[in-house]
């Protein structure tokens, strides 16, 4: 069985595949600043890398299929990295 999709989910996908990550980032920081309600944050940085970063692992080393030196490669840190932020995500034990 094949299952066309709609038009307004191929345009879904086309807009999300053209806007560059930074766009993203930068609308997702717009929309926290904007629920802060006046609040001064703390700590963003260390919140953005935790947001951002096991993601991106989960992600790399699903692409890899588990291969922790091509994830190494491709993120261009070395393993021992790796297998360090693995670790702090409880990504391996």
């Amino acid at each position: 069985m094949v299952v066309k999709k709609s038009k307004k989910q191929k345009q879904l996908k086309s807009t999300i595949i053209s806007k560059p990550l930074r766009k993203h980032t930068e609308e997702a920081l717009g929309q926290y600043f904007a629920s802060l309600n006046g609040e001064r944050p703390f700590d963003l940085y260390g919140l953005v890398l935790g947001e951002v970063e096991e993601p991106l692992f989960k992600a790399v080393m699903a692409y890899t299929g588990g291969n922790q030196s091509e994830a190494a490669g491709i993120l261009g840190i070395n393993r021992g990295t790796l297998r360090k932020k693995l670790k702090t995500y409880s990504l391996i034990q």
